[in-house]
């Protein structure tokens, strides 16, 4: 067994929990009332190290390390998404830092938690087992509830965490339960494993893979398993907000990814056509809803789950041009959300909301964040030349070539849909103010770390979307990992 125990394998994630006892220890030997942006440079330089160190693992000739009897895979997949998930981590600390300051009554413990956040991200990344899925799901949705709930003197906030724990709490039991009648039937928790005793699924196994969906479309907000969402992402503070739409939907569909085509490919028949009817759904429904909405965060939110829908649609074909799209979108989706609340933390903090009262006129006085939001939403949209139109034809090409036509055209119409309410907040920023209505706002300036952020993932949105080369090939090697 001892030749299992790669400690190397968990290199990443040993930093991550270093660098976490690191930031949790300088925050108990600081003064109680004084600064803690020094544990924001300290976090940042710690992740700049753990990323260089997840890119040195990337493994061009498609390796693999186990660790454990294979309980926990490192393989280009895994890594790929730990890369995306300290970058989503790494620019949300580095925007926030003065939102933290001088917003948040809990300066220290949020740094701590988005470590334990993105801990658990990654060891959903790389488990290969349902244990250590769902070790890895709890330790990042229970930081998540704390994030949520972290503005003590706002009472939306304290109850996005209610209602995030209640509906949590529940789609928890249904995943634990689906998944111990999963180990039940077929004796092993290894994914691999459970796909060679399929046979022994019949009849209790599969209302387990039935409710162990259900706990993982949760997570995704898919719906019907969205009610959450939107309030839950309005009472969070902003920075929690965009890591819950970004980083946190693409941690859902790394472990969902290696759940379906590792643990029941011999199911696809079943939870293919039971993706392709949830993702149109989601895609229709959650752009529809976003349609009446004017508070941006909320907006965002049902654009979020129109997103999972897309991402979702590219499952249903089941094979390496499918997973490839996910994973390419994936990527494409956290530069776009870093480029949007870095704007839209930054009014919430300078004009108490994000709505569109107060991001009218932007542009004229605040040209910069203005720019970044306007970029975001473009990406989302799936307007070229960003990344999210490239992101989007690799996945209506792998659903038709699927044989959903059906799922792709539902798809296409909901995206160009979709930007109608996004040129509603831009039109509401280039717009000029007229007399009679409420003055100008003052300059929205953002700090220099937040414009660096900002402004690099503008481009690497749209250096995505016109030289895509790059990026397909990370995704290539990724694929190629994790299906051979």
């Amino acid at each position: 067994m001892m030749a299992d125990m790669n400690f190397a394998a968990l290199s990443v994630e040993i930093g991550i929990a270093v660098l976490m006892a690191a930031v949790l220890l300088l925050d108990l030997i600081l003064e109680k009332n004084a600064p803690r942006r020094i544990l924001g440079g300290v976090t940042a330089v710690g992740l700049l190290a753990v990323l260089a160190g997840a890119v040195g693992m990337y493994p061009p000739d498609g390796g693999a390390v186990a660790f454990y009897a294979g309980h926990y895979i490192v393989d280009g997949y895994s890594v790929f998404f730990k890369m995306l998930f300290i970058a989503g981590i790494l620019s949300t600390v580095l925007f926030s830092m003065d939102y933290a300051e001088e917003v948040l009554p809990h300066r220290g413990e949020y740094y701590v938690l988005l470590l334990a956040v993105l801990l658990g991200m990654c060891a959903l990344a790389s488990a290969n087992d349902l244990m250590t899925a769902f070790v890895g799901l709890e330790l990042m949705t229970v930081s998540f509830y704390a994030l949520v709930a972290l503005r003590t003197d706002a009472p939306r906030s304290a109850e996005a965490g209610m209602k995030y724990l209640v509906f949590g709490a529940g789609s928890t039991a249904a995943l634990l339960y689906g998944m111990s009648l999963v180990y039940g039937m077929t004796g092993t928790m290894l994914f691999q494993g459970i796909a060679q005793g399929y046979g022994m699924l019949f009849p209790l196994g599969l209302i387990g893979v039935v409710l162990m969906l259900a706990g993982f479309f949760f997570k995704l907000s898919i719906i019907p398993f969205h009610l959450w969402a939107p309030d839950v992402y309005e009472g969070a503070p902003a920075p929690v907000t965009g890591l819950l739409a970004m980083c946190s939907k693409a941690a859902g569909i790394a472990v969902l990814l290696r759940v379906l085509f590792v643990a029941f490919p011999v199911l696809a028949a079943y939870w293919a056509h039971l993706i392709a009817v949830l993702a149109a759904v989601s895609v229709v429904g959650g752009n529809l809803m976003a349609f009446r909405q004017t508070n941006i965060k909320r907006m965002l939110a049902y654009s979020s789950i129109a997103q999972a829908g897309y991402m979702m649609s590219a499952l249903v074909a089941t094979n390496a041009a499918g997973i490839k799209a996910v994973l390419f979108y994936a990527m494409t989706y956290v530069f776009a959300n870093v480029a949007a609340f870095v704007t839209v933390t930054y009014l919430e903090m300078k004009r108490g909301a994000a709505d569109f009262d107060t991001v009218r006129g932007l542009a004229k006085e605040s040209l910069l964040p203005a720019g970044l939001l306007m970029v975001a939403l473009l990406t989302m949209a799936g307007l070229p030349p960003t990344a999210g139109f490239v992101g989007k034809i690799y996945i209506f090409s792998a659903v038709i070539d699927a044989g959903y036509l059906w799922l792709a055209g539902v798809g296409f119409v909901m995206s160009m849909a979709s930007v109608y309410y996004y040129l509603l907040v831009i039109k509401e920023m280039y717009r000029d103010v007229e007399l009679g209505e409420k003055e100008v706002k003052s300059k929205l300036v953002l700090p220099l770390p937040a414009s660096a952020v900002g402004v690099l993932a503008v481009l690497c949105t749209l250096i995505v979307g016109i030289w895509a080369q790059p990026l397909s090939i990370l995704s290539n090697i990724a694929v190629y990992t994790f299906m051979r």
